[in-house]
């Protein structure tokens, strides 16, 4: 069984390797979608992993520190969007203002990964999306907290998973079984050829849906409409966001199936220079994200829908000489969709006078993010507090619940 399990996905990956235009782009987004109605009811997850150490500090300001403008005066030259009297958010996502007053909007600040002191974007990725602490050694963990999530859900019925592209999601790396699929990739055949491979796989009932999945999503690429996403509004003149647009529409038809949980990763947060200027990329991308994907989904789907964009750390409190932002340790988590209970910044916040930073640079965490992640994840599914804090987050407490979900 094994040998004919790895035989389809070989099968897969080589008739789409040998007529397939896979953007080879480093910056390439990779969307995993895993799906399971029997299992996870009509609730849907989305996580977003935005690499590269998003600045919390800038997308949401605390302007009602006493100490903040003295430490970013070039960064901070744009003023932002008022929300509690307290935070600003960034005039970047001025677009998801209407969330925020619909309640669907929503943010945890002061707020990290275990992770601590070496800053490196790589182990805290890792140490992200493996979903342990720092008591846990990362070349030991074999599976994301998605996918252990996953493997504790009865009645499952994922796809089997093959993937194209080189950002992988490890959040969703594991046993349990999922699909993966990236913009740009086309099985090239003529009317014959595909009437030849029906006639060849005609009798073979695996190989047979393993053509025909890879059918369906390439010809999602071509038409760039999918059958179960007619009527999602077409991009906007911003052709840069053309990539977002194919991406989330892709993940919405699926969500408004039978898929539950789509993760997908959004590069450019690694502000070192000139923060003002390059920062601006990355939060219209999120923005587009957020806002397509509720159009996309529906009053319906969104409704019952949470989405969660963590990063691997934060950013310096400083702004350095070159008008940016150095590696730090705690940042800010968005939470979105018609499930959560937002319109409120979630989180103690330790305040920025020397005294009361981390390593007297960086803002102190007072809260873990698996935390955050984990009670939207019980809330969602019903998940047992042991599992969640030994199996899927191993070595987290929880803590009280902050009210993730309504």
């Amino acid at each position: 069984m094994d040998r004919i399990a790895l035989s389809r996905r070989r099968l897969l990956r080589g008739a789409l390797l040998m007529g397939c235009s896979a953007a080879a782009h480093p910056l390439m987004t990779t969307l995993t979608l895993a799906a399971g109605q029997a299992g996870l009811g009509e609730n849907r997850l989305i996580v977003i992993i935005l690499r590269g150490a998003m600045d919390g500090l800038d997308v949401l300001r605390p302007v009602g520190d006493p100490v903040f403008a003295s430490l970013r005066p070039q960064i901070m030259s744009t003023p932002g969007l008022p929300l509690d009297g307290f935070f600003e958010l960034h005039p970047g996502l001025s677009g998801l203002a209407p969330l925020w007053d619909a309640g669907e909007l929503g943010f945890a600040h002061a707020t990290s990964t275990p992770y601590r002191d070496k800053r490196s974007h790589f182990d805290g990725q890792d140490m992200l999306e493996a979903g342990t602490g720092m008591d846990v050694p990362l070349a030991s963990v074999r599976d994301g907290w998605l996918n252990r999530m996953l493997q504790s859900v009865p009645g499952l019925s994922a796809e089997t998973a093959y993937a194209i592209g080189r950002d992988a999601i490890s959040t969703l790396d594991g046993t349990a079984p999922v699909r993966n699929w990236a913009p740009d990739q086309h099985l090239l055949l003529s009317a014959q050829g595909r009437l030849l491979l029906d006639h060849i796989y005609h009798d073979d009932a695996m190989f047979r849906e393993t053509a025909e999945e890879a059918f369906a999503l390439t010809e999602f690429e071509i038409s760039g409409t999918p059958a179960a996403a007619k009527g999602t509004p077409a991009p906007g003149p911003a052709q840069k966001l053309a990539d977002i647009d194919q991406l989330v529409d892709f993940a919405a038809s699926r969500l408004i199936g039978q898929t539950r949980i789509a993760a997908f990763s959004m590069t450019g947060w690694d502000t070192h220079r000139v923060q003002a200027r390059d920062i601006l990329r990355p939060l219209s991308r999120l923005e587009r994200s957020i806002v397509r994907m509720k159009e996309a989904l529906g009053a319906g789907v969104w409704g019952r829908t949470t989405l969660l964009a963590l990063t691997e750390f934060g950013r310096t409190v400083r702004e350095n000489g070159s008008q940016g932002t150095d590696h730090g340790t705690a940042g800010a988590m968005l939470m979105a969709g018609g499930a959560i209970r937002g319109g409120r910044v979630l989180g103690r916040w330790p305040g920025l006078a020397e005294a009361d930073l981390y390593d007297r640079r960086d803002l102190l965490p007072t809260s873990d993010v698996r935390s955050y992640a984990a009670h939207a994840l019980r809330g969602l599914y019903g998940l047992d507090t042991a599992l969640l804090e030994k199996t899927i987050f191993p070595g987290l407490q929880m803590g009280p619940d902050p009210g993730v979900l309504l």
